[in-house]
């Protein structure tokens, strides 16, 4: 007889991680209505609506670049045979490697009027001086737009190169036969049946751009992410930036309905009996010339010119000055407070998927969602949502000391970092609830039966036969996690004790400050550590394509 008792704490687990999540969420109403209505009328009328409209135009642009560059390459690299075909095909994920506040950092010191492009423009051209010639402002939307792009299109490309190699070439044999060119193959049959996939990649894409704060403040871009952080900060008023966050949360779940919109309908299956993967064809002349260089371009700008500039740049730094100690310092402050959220993250999410493991019902499957929704909440408003919760937690243990001890404990959450762990955790489960969801779909229920129809507890069960098969799903998390969490900027901005620098922030000050040259080296760091995820995903990649899909 299989064992159904012992589900209770891991329920228990499951809600408190549920909690855990949504109550920043909840605080942020709570903080939103403490605020005067005279606070939300001049918010509503002067800082609300250019927020708002810089926000959505630049959505709307990086939405429709990042669709047609990740698109258009992974139809290239899936459908083609060309020149290069094989790098490209791993290389197009590259840019994930570089956060959108070091492509803006980048880009502002190259295409600088005295920059190294302008400076060699205008030798070239026999020009004296930036008076002389100088190109447009990178300081723009148009500027914003492309940069954004040019580092968040492989959320697009990834996805939908998978739908692309699943899709059975009888599809596409079909519309050759019916006279249709590759074109009309192309934006006929193939884009629609990628629509789903387009669809999840652009909703990841235009998170990440609500998320961004270093990019769209370096280019001078009000949106409502820094409208947030400017509100908070510079005006010191939490009541009004927790309503603009409410505005911003309004947004996300814009995104997230685009996302069901896009995808309502769409099902798709091959031909379980007779799956014939799709053939490339093969480019020649100049068409092979062409598609090597729409894929090299995104990789140029994405990567190759951001990763060569630090690289430039931190020699030059470390030639003329030496490595601070202070690089040292910030380096050990960010991989102790990613790897400590790393750890927290990784045990919550287990727990929350082995609580729907062990006995899958409402409850438990209600808290897995929830518990997986602070990815798709900013981090700044995840940040100001949480605030009240660590004050509150910290005014009621700081009574409790004085009372019995008569000592202060003070700001033992905010200026620990604890809050910032909180916050990373908070964030980034839904990231290790995926993978370990992955790792867990692979391992039969059949053994779990068989092990508590033996006796075994759900514990035993999870610690003997579940954690050796999932130590692969379990690595690609934590690395996920942990490298998102050493990129993290906005979180880390806003609740970073007094005085305390990570990579991510010390590259933001710098960049603030216009002294590019000396945050280089922390960028280079950031860049090299985002390399890691890209490699996981090349592996995972070509494991998927390795698998076998045909009859001998």
């Amino acid at each position: 007889m299989i064992r159904t008792c012992g589900r209770g704490p891991w329920r228990v687990a499951a809600a408190f991680a549920a909690l855990a999540v949504a109550a920043p969420l909840a605080a942020l109403v709570v903080t939103a209505a403490s605020g005067s209505e005279e606070v939300w009328r001049d918010l509503f009328a002067f800082v609300l609506p250019v927020a708002t409209r810089d926000t959505l135009v630049l959505l709307m642009g990086v939405g429709v670049l990042t669709a047609t560059l990740g698109t258009g390459t992974a139809w290239l690299v899936a459908a083609h045979e060309f020149p290069g075909r094989r790098l490209f095909d791993w290389a197009l994920l590259l840019p994930l490697a570089v956060p959108t506040y070091i492509v803006a950092y980048v880009y502002l010191d190259v295409l600088h009027p005295i920059g190294p492009v302008q400076t060699f423009i205008r030798a070239l051209i026999g020009a004296d001086s930036p008076r002389d010639f100088r190109l447009p402002d990178v300081r723009s939307m148009v500027g914003c737009i492309l940069l954004l792009s040019a580092v968040l299109y492989p959320y697009v490309y990834l996805t939908t190169r998978a739908m692309f190699m699943m899709q059975s070439a009888n599809l596409i044999d079909v519309a050759r036969t019916l006279g249709h060119g590759p074109s009309r193959i192309f934006f006929r049959v193939a884009v629609p049946l990628a629509r789903p996939a387009v669809a999840v990649g652009v909703s990841l894409v235009l998170l990440e751009t609500l998320n961004d704060i270093g990019a769209s403040e370096f280019l001078g871009i009000q949106t409502l992410t820094v409208s947030v952080y400017t509100t908070w900060v510079t005006r010191s008023n939490l009541p009004g930036a927790a309503q603009l966050a409410l505005a911003m949360l309004l947004v996300v779940v814009c995104v997230m309905a685009f996302e069901r919109w896009a995808r309502r309908h769409r099902r798709y299956a091959n031909d379980a009996q007779h799956p014939r993967p799709l053939q490339r064809e093969r480019l020649r002349g100049l068409q092979g010339t062409l598609a090597a260089t729409a894929c090299g371009l995104p990789i140029f700008l994405g990567f190759i010119v951001p990763a060569w500039h630090l690289t430039d740049a931190t020699i030059a730094r470390v030639s003329f000055a030496g490595i601070s100690p202070v690089i040292f310092v910030e380096m050990l402050n960010t991989v102790a407070l990613s790897a400590i959220a790393t750890l927290g993250t990784v045990v919550i999410a287990l727990a929350v998927v082995y609580a729907v493991r062990t006995g899958p019902s409402f409850l438990p499957r209600l808290f897995l969602r929830v518990a997986s929704i602070g990815y798709a909440v900013p981090g700044t408003v995840l940040a100001i949502g949480l605030l009240p919760i660590i004050t509150g937690i910290e005014a009621v243990v700081d009574n409790a000391a004085m009372s019995l001890l008569g000592i202060s404990t003070g700001l033992f959450l905010l200026g620990s970092g604890a809050a910032i762990v909180y916050a990373y955790v908070a964030r980034y489960l839904a990231i290790s609830v995926g993978s370990i969801e992955a790792g867990f779909s692979r391992v039969s229920p059949s053994m779990d039966a068989a092990a508590q129809t033996l006796g075994a507890s759900f514990r035993r069960v999870l610690w003997q036969v579940h954690l050796p098969m999932l130590k692969p799903a379990l690595a690609t998390g934590a690395l996920l996690v942990f490298v998102d969490c050493m990129k993290e900027l906005p979180v880390t901005l806003l609740l970073r004790p007094l005085g305390f620098e990570t990579l991510a922030t010390h590259l933001y000050g710098d960049a603030i400050r216009g002294t590019y040259e000396d945050a280089a080296i922390a960028a280079l760091l950031i860049v090299v550590a985002g390399i890691l995820p890209v490699i996981v995903l090349t592996r995972v990649g070509t494991r998927a394509k390795l698998s076998p899909t045909t009859k001998s």
